[in-house]
């Protein structure tokens, strides 16, 4: 259920689907109304792969799908179009073209900032011939990890009664992510996220919350993890003890359970479940949240919630 996930095996791959999930986003993005914590441009899991879901496009609507089975970008269109090319080895600017070259053809004009965004020394995708990687199995077991975590996090999400947002997927971080609020205001957030406009991060980041997901990790953290964070943070909330196996990174700012530790454990879905609750708890009982008032049992399949 739990596929390996070596980054070193498949850091090049990642670089590449990373920057043209950008691209698949950036279209989203602006044809998208704004919507509360940029909710309106991350995809979703779907059974195939990772998804755009429907995009406003004049009177119709536009899907961009990524299948990691078939290994296929699919677009269709809500008048019954459909187009789209295989995954495969191809530099981000080829990429780029052969995009905007089959959206041309449905009668979609749409163009984009072709900056990559939240990264730094990147060339614009247009111009990107240097990312180029395509690894068939490894974005299936990728696909396949985001399918258990999106499934967890799912259900973690289904005991909480407050504000909080879907699970969906940042194509800018590269993260599956699902987010608790406390339901007050927060500080301004500073900004100077690499590549992010400040009124971006400070609009994301208007509320308090906490906010968990999974991520394959980078060059400069070299593993797939889960993660969990509280903005802002409150006093004590690091030195709290949560899931044994997990810790937090005073250099990420951020509780840590290594995808492999979680892997290797005897139910690696109680783990997960336990990392996500104690350190939830921890950005709520550090940070004074009606948690009365904010949670519930856990959801079950086709049973109303008792009120």
């Amino acid at each position: 259920m739990w596929p390996e996930l070596p980054y070193a095996a498949w850091r090049d791959t990642l670089q590449t689907v990373h920057l043209w999930t950008q691209i698949v986003g950036k279209i989203r993005l602006v044809l998208t109304p704004w919507v509360n914590h940029s909710w309106h441009v991350p995809f979703y899991v779907t059974a195939r792969g990772i998804g755009t879901s429907p995009i406003p496009c004049g009177a119709e609507t536009l899907e961009i799908d990524f299948d990691f089975i078939g290994h296929r970008l699919v677009i269709r269109t809500s008048d019954g179009d459909e187009d789209g090319f295989p995954l495969m080895p191809r530099s981000v600017a080829e990429f780029h073209a052969r995009l905007f070259e089959r959206l041309h053809a449905l009668g979609i004009a749409v163009s984009i900032d072709d900056m990559p965004s939240e990264m730094t020394g990147v060339p614009r995708y247009s111009q990107d011939h240097d990312h180029a990687s395509y690894d068939r199995e490894a974005m299936h077991r990728f696909w396949r990890a985001l399918v258990q975590a999106d499934r967890v996090l799912k259900l973690f999400r289904s005991g909480f009664l407050g504000k909080a947002s879907p699970v969906h997927f940042f194509w800018g971080s590269f993260d599956l992510a699902a987010t608790r609020f406390s339901g007050r205001t927060a500080p301004k957030h500073p900004g100077g996220v690499p590549g992010l406009p400040d009124a971006v991060a400070c609009e994301a980041y208007s509320h308090e919350e906490c906010s968990a997901g999974f991520w394959p990790g980078s060059d400069s953290f070299p593993r797939a993890a889960f993660y969990s964070y509280a903005y802002p943070e409150p006093a004590g909330f690091r030195d709290r003890k949560v899931t044994p196996g997990a810790s937090f990174d005073t250099t990420l700012g951020e509780f840590i359970l290594p995808y492999d530790t979680m892997r290797a454990a005897a139910d690696p879905d109680a783990m997960l479940l336990d990392f996500l609750a104690a350190t939830y708890a921890a950005a709520a009982d550090c940070g004074n949240w009606d948690r009365a008032s904010l949670e519930c049992p856990l959801g079950a399949p086709g049973k109303v919630r008792p009120f």
